[in-house]
Formats: structure tokens, sequence, C-alpha cells
């Protein structure tokens, strides 16, 4: 009798977490059959949201959704149940809280005298079309590993246009210029309302709450075991680095316990090959975070190892390499009262979670802020209130604080923040402000050719699937929930021989309606 086939799933990230419910759904493995290895005590990986009202809440980042693009995710999650509202999905859900909260920012920009900045232009010249035209039509190939500033003038990274898709989408000026070139494709149907993000959607809390914890509730429901405080320090292929990728064992550390766990030829292992929020470290009000790298981490580690000699799982060097051109810094404020929103709001014209981010272009560390409908957190009480923020450039000396960010308190960080809005220090009387510094974060976007990133089932591989932002996925977007979940159903159907067809890429840069508002946007 053929033993049953078994799926070991190597990080619990949102791309594990939708590879085992695609193999349930779509490829009729039971939940028994699939175990999840995950060193941290939470799922989740870069979808987070912790803390409570006393200590504070937490969050390294939150993802962009559109319900126009991500149409994988909402595959998926069209059969998730929610955990709030029974009978309902969670793109259902979602879906009808994004009806009653729509987005239409009206102080997109803020500039040094606190005024609102006119964004109906996008500030162009007639030199910036041209070359921003030629970038959009560009072939990868001849794009190669080169950044954005080898294709687009000086001025362009001072127009409106670039504070806004910057800020939205986390690029910096020496990035991929390949990543740009997607993005342009990817969300063009956003170029045309990008001053006021209305096609952006959120959830109904913060993505951890609303994403994470009702699809891990469905794995555990259907059988999944989730096997927390478990580092897998070394995967074991058989044979030699010019082989066929056959992974025959997996090493795991369960509290400093070493188990070799084998792996049959049958059986299937999906490695999440990095991190954007590996070795990311939290401050507090009295303290700046610790600064970490890889060698704090072992996510990283674990690929250059098995990618040393083995071209077809990519080169993490590539994305690795280089902390000062890949990190930023996120605060997530926790608020017992509520003056500063209620300033906030007077002062943005949007009620908390119509507005998006609020970037003040003339900060030096390139500082956003973001108030989301309330509550954020599904334990989060009455009369409290948690905003979120970043900046680009924490290594730059604030304008109001003369120390870099990253060199900043939670409470240094709030008086930038209350300078940039020319707001009293009262407002934040009540507020508990915990940094982040990721190191990582936008990794993912650095200059890059196209054979540093493996595809999600390798050359060769019998059962070694890799599922992270940093493989390779045709035309679409890194740093993206989108991203993560196709990269997940591209690997279990090819590995489990799915016929079921994945979601198609909406090409809204086909479409002449969307190409011609984008013309007239960029008039």
């Amino acid at each position: 009798m053929e033993q049953e086939k078994q799926a070991y799933l190597v990080g619990a990230g949102i791309g594990s977490l939708a590879a085992a419910a695609f193999m349930i759904r779509d490829g009729k493995l039971r939940g028994e059959q699939i175990r999840i290895f995950e060193a941290l005590g939470v799922s989740g990986g870069s979808l987070d949201g912790a803390g409570n009202a006393q200590d504070g809440y937490r969050l390294r980042g939150g993802r962009m959704l559109t319900t126009d693009n991500y149409e994988c995710t909402w595959d998926l999650f069209q059969s998730i149940p929610s955990l709030r509202h029974p009978g309902q999905s969670v793109l259902d859900e979602t879906l009808a809280f994004n009806e009653l909260h729509k987005s239409h920012s009206q102080a997109r920009l803020v500039d040094r005298n606190r005024h609102k900045v006119d964004v109906k232009s996008m500030g162009f010249s007639l030199r910036d079309r041209m070359e921003l035209l030629k970038l959009h039509e560009a072939d990868e190939a001849a794009l190669g590993n080169s950044p954005i500033t080898d294709h687009l003038s000086p001025e362009f990274f001072d127009t409106p246009f670039w504070y806004m898709w910057a800020t939205t989408f986390a690029f910096q000026p020496w990035h991929s210029a390949v990543e740009f070139k997607r993005y342009l494709h990817r969300f063009m149907k956003e170029f045309a309302r990008i001053e006021t993000l209305a096609g952006v959607k959120r959830t109904v809390f913060n993505q951890y709450d609303s994403l994470v914890k009702p699809l891990q509730a469905w794995l555990l429901e259907q059988g999944v075991r989730i096997e927390n405080g478990c580092t897998v320090s070394d995967i074991k292929l058989a044979g030699h680095a010019g082989d066929a990728l056959l992974v025959e064992a997996i090493e795991l550390d369960r509290n400093g316990t070493r188990e070799l766990l084998p792996v049959a030829p049958q059986d299937l292992v999906f490695f999440q090959n990095g991190s954007m929020t590996d070795a990311s470290s939290f401050g507090s009000m009295q303290s700046a975070p610790p600064k970490l790298d890889r060698h704090q981490s072992g996510g990283w580690q674990l690929w250059e190892r098995l990618a040393q000699g083995r071209p077809q799982l990519g080169n993490p060097a590539a994305f690795n390499r280089n902390i000062a051109q890949s990190w930023w810094e996120s605060f997530t404020v926790t608020l017992h009262d509520t003056e500063f929103f209620d300033q906030m709001q007077a002062f943005s014209g949007n009620v908390a979670g119509t507005g998006g981010l609020v970037t003040f272009k003339d900060s030096n560390w390139l500082m956003s802020v973001v108030l989301a409908h309330q509550p954020h957190f599904d334990n989060q009480p009455e009369g409290v209130r948690v905003f979120w923020g970043y900046a680009l450039h924490p290594d730059r000396v604030g304008n109001f604080v003369a120390k870099p960010m990253a060199e900043c308190s939670g409470a240094e960080i709030l008086r930038e923040l209350a300078g940039h809005l020319n707001f009293e220090m009262d407002v934040f009387a009540q507020a508990n402000c915990i940094p982040c510094r990721m190191p990582y974060i936008t990794s993912m976007f650095m200059p890059r050719l196209h054979s540093d990133r493996p595809l999600p089932v390798p050359p060769g591989s019998r059962n070694l699937a890799l599922v992270s932002q940093f493989v390779e996925v045709p035309d679409d977007v890194v740093f993206t929930v989108e991203y993560s979940v196709r990269a997940a159903q591209m690997a279990v159907y090819q590995l489990l021989g799915i016929e079921r067809a994945i979601p198609p890429i909406k090409r809204h840069d086909k479409s002449l309606e969307v190409m011609l508002a984008a013309l007239v946007k960029a008039a």
C-alpha cells in the first residue's frame, strides 16, 4: 500500500497558509496531511498585529489591498468563513465594510507650512512624460538590474506624483526599474486616482485579525497542524548541487532539541525563502529599536545555504546585501483619548478610515501617517485609538528632533510628528508610541537580474517549492499579499497537477478607458 502524501511548510506566513488552503480546497488533501513549522509563537509572518491597550499595540506594517486587482487573494478568501459574520466569507465581509467606508483622501500631501498640497496635477514636465512613457514600454531584459534613477531625471523625484507613488508603495529612487515598471502596469488604474487613494481597500481590522486569524482558524478546523516555536535549521537535499531537487529530510530545532524529520519522495516541501520583516526589532517610548541584521535571524541563512551551487534556487545576496538601501522604520501609536484623532480629522477633512496616507513631503524623514477605521484591533477597548506611520528616510536628522529617526525613542518620534502638524504635545499626553526597525522591508525592490529570483517550483524540482516575495511571478508586483498568495497557488497547482485555472492577472494596462484616464492625469 502506497504511503500517504505529506506536505511540510517552512514558515507560517500568508504564503504558507494560503498554500495549505489551496492543497485542501483544490488539491483534496486532508488537513491531517499538512504540517506547518513556524519559529515564532504566532502565525501570519509580515501580516502581523499584536499588543493590547495597556502595553500598546504594534504593527510592523500593513499591505495595501485593492479589489480591482488581487485576483488570487480574493479567490482564496471567498472560501474562508468570516469569524464575525456567520454565513459570510472574508471576501463578503471585506466588500461590505468598504461599501460603508470609502477612501477619498483630502490631505494626501502636506508641505512644510502645514498646507495641504494641491495634487490635482502630477507636476510632470514634457521630459518627465517622455521618460516615464519610455520606461513604461521598456523590455525587462533590457532594463536588467538598473535602478529607477538610470531612467528618470532628477526633477522627476520632486514631483507630486513621485511623493504620492513612492509613499503609497514604499519605492526609493535607487530601487529596481523593473519593479517600478511592473507597478506602473499592474496599478495603472490607480494612476488616475493616486491623489485620493480611492482604489485602496481596507480590511475590517488590521490584516492579522481580518485575514490571518480566519484563515488559520479554518486550517486548524480542517486538521492542519501549525507547530509554533519550531525552527527549521536545514532542508536536506538528496544528491549533489547539480542534481534534481529532492528533499529527503528536514532538520528541526524545538527549544534546543534537534529533530530530523524524514521526507519521502512523494511528500511535498514548501519553503518561504527570505522575509521582508526578517530581523525586525521594536523600541519603546523610552528607547529606539536595536539594530539587527540577517545574523540574528535564520531565514536568510537557510536560503543562502540551499542556493549555494544551485542557480535555479536564486541569489539571496541580490536582496540582502545592502540594508542601507532596503530598510525603513514604522511606528504604532496607542492613544487613551480622542484628542489627536479629533484634531487630525479636522485638519485633513477625513474621518478616520477614509483618508489613507498623509505624507509630509518636506519631512527629512519623509514621514507619513494613516488613521484607520476604529477599532483597528479586535480586542481594542472603547475610547482607545490606534494609528500607524512610517518614514522612508530614518537615517536622516529630523526637522524638529536633532537626530536620525533610527536613534529616536517613541516619544521623540511623536515630537517630530507634532512639529510637522503644528500640534501641541498635549495631544500625545496619553500616547504610547512603539517604533519598529525593519532592515529588509523593501529588499524585494532591490535591483536584481531575472535569474536572482527562483520560480515557485524551480526547474528539476521533484518535491520542493518556494513561496515568498522573492520568487519570480511574471507580470505581478512584490510587496503585496497578492504576490505571496499567487506564488502559493502556482506552486500547489504545479506540484499536485491541479487542472483548475489560476485566476489571470487583470490587465487594466490594456484597457483603453484606463489608459486614457492615465494619459489625461499625466497631461
